[in-house]
């Protein structure tokens, strides 16, 4: 393990915390694409601070939820592994529309504001395995 860039799990979890009020704060100003969007930058954190606690070295350059979760061993409640699944599918679509106002129709205040209540419990459960 080469110390010099390997980013501590407590680092991995300062920026999900960062990244998940940014999606709070996105969604406060109904910007729900990017409140979803940063949702999944939440988990995409915490998984990764999961990879370096438990195999010691710096996670790998993905975007891709369920490898990260399944590369760890990752045992969690199916409800919330659908919402890994998820928010995996909707990586691409938040990061790069093919057409914004679809979009924008697709991820309203009360969709959005599931996804923020489900990631919410998502996290304060992926924690509880630091």
């Amino acid at each position: 393990m080469n110390n010099l860039h390997y980013k501590l799990p407590k680092e991995w979890i300062e920026q999900s915390v960062y990244d998940f009020n940014t999606a709070k704060a996105m969604f406060k100003t109904g910007r729900y694409i990017y409140a979803v969007f940063m949702c999944h930058l939440a988990v995409e954190k915490t998984l990764k601070g999961l990879y370096a606690k438990v195999l010691k070295q710096n996670p790998p350059k993905t975007h891709d939820l369920t490898y990260l979760a399944e590369k760890i061993g990752l045992e969690i409640p199916n409800n919330l592994q659908v919402l890994i699944d998820d928010l995996n599918e909707l990586s691409i679509p938040t990061r790069y529309p093919e057409e914004l106002k679809s979009l924008i129709k697709q991820f309203n205040k009360n969709k959005t504001k599931n996804i923020l209540n489900q990631t919410d419990k998502l996290l304060k459960c992926l924690k509880t395995k630091y």
